[in-house]
């Protein structure tokens, strides 16, 4: 066991693990690996990024502890990789090293590594287990944990996976150092999900502790990762695969999503950042529909901003973007059902629901709000 070390469980009968959160643990890597799997075969998928800072330690512990370890696969940084092709190098790349039922993926790096090799090991020999070692706090506390895997389509982000859990979830703090700060905003939004969904205290402890923790205070990011992760873990426990609670994780990422598609899925926009801008549209849709507050979006909006995320997406598209074309990537959202599109909403901070009963006049309204500024 590594220095300060906080475990949070994930319950789903035997497919539960753990998810350990604090500092050393890539470098201890080997010995919780084998504690968890025993002695069988791994092979690590990072990006070209991760690899320069992360590779070279993870292996030398998985070596340490006597792990037989195959070829690592390095594949470009950046959401270009979560595309089909990529998905085929992956796939390509994996057989080529002769990977067996017992072979185990360990997937180092971001949400785009840990969606790609998740999904990679979930259709590998039609199923091999994998170990998730996220590196972004938007990983650490939210794509690494509970089991959605995929890569994104032309016609949309995330519309080819599968639910696919890992074994093991690795959080090391000490990862978080090397990212820029941008990164950790855009992770910082996903925390804050958390504590509109269900825990408004969390929420009001950001509020007063959100800045210091972006700065890197680590008693306040390992709390906030643990918080968040035990947030969903509970909500995966009691819904794994979608079919009602787990839907308000989504919280922000119906809007998000739609400025992602038209972004280009690239550095214009970060996941993170769609998030922020979405969860304020979300709460801005509530207050027009005379569900929340207008104070509460009053709060979300300006917390956002004042650790420095955007609110709006009026920087967005220079001009040219407008309510009728976010519109239509809202409506091949994976979450339309029977032609509606379900939104989380809200009845203020900590209150999310599930609604499929928005008029698309009402949500035209936010988006071009929004590209308003």
């Amino acid at each position: 066991m590594t220095r300060s070390t906080t475990i949070v469980p994930v319950a789903l009968g035997e497919r539960s693990y753990d998810i350990h959160i604090g500092p050393g643990l890539i470098t201890n890597a080997g010995t919780l690996i084998r504690a968890a799997i025993g002695n069988r075969p791994l092979v690590v998928l990072t990006d070209s990024a991760v690899a320069d800072l992360h590779l070279s330690p993870l292996l030398d512990s998985l070596r340490a502890a006597g792990a037989r370890v195959l070829d690592p696969i390095v594949v470009p940084s950046g959401e270009s990789s979560k595309d089909m092709a990529k998905l085929g190098e992956v796939m390509d790349a994996l057989l080529a090293r002769g990977i067996e039922r017992k072979t185990v993926l360990v997937a180092l790096g971001g949400g785009v590594v840990g969606d790609l090799g998740g999904f990679a090991a979930a259709i590998a020999l039609r199923g091999i287990d994998f170990i998730q070692v996220p590196t972004t706090l938007l990983s650490q506390v939210d794509s690494s944990v509970g089991g959605k895997t995929g890569i994104n389509s032309r016609h949309g982000k995330n519309l080819i996976g599968a639910f696919h859990q890992p074994r093991l979830v690795l959080a090391d703090t000490d990862s978080l150092k090397t990212l820029p700060r941008r990164e950790m905003l855009a992770g910082y939004a996903e925390v804050v999900k958390y504590g509109l969904i269900d825990r408004p205290d969390f929420f009001t402890w950001l509020e007063a502790n959100g800045k210091a923790l972006i700065d890197g205070d680590d008693g306040l990011l390992t709390e906030a990762i643990r918080v968040s992760c035990a947030s969903k873990a509970d909500i995966v426990g009691q819904d794994e695969k979608e079919s009602g609670l787990r839907e308000l994780l989504n919280l922000g990422h119906t809007f998000g999503h739609a400025l992602e598609a038209e972004a280009g899925y690239g550095a214009t926009l970060l996941h993170g950042e769609s998030v922020a801008i979405g969860m304020v549209m979300a709460y801005d849709l509530s207050v027009r529909m005379g569900l929340c507050p207008a104070s509460d979006l009053a709060r979300v909006k300006a917390h956002l901003a004042s650790v420095g995320l955007p609110v709006s997406a009026a920087h967005l598209g220079g001009g040219t973007w407008t309510a009728e074309m976010l519109a239509a990537h809202m409506a091949k959202d994976k979450k339309v059902k029977d032609g509606r599109v379900t939104f989380i909403l809200a009845r203020g901070i900590g209150k999310a629901f599930r609604c499929a009963d928005v008029a698309l006049a009402d949500v035209k309204t936010v988006l071009a709000a929004s590209l308003a500024g």
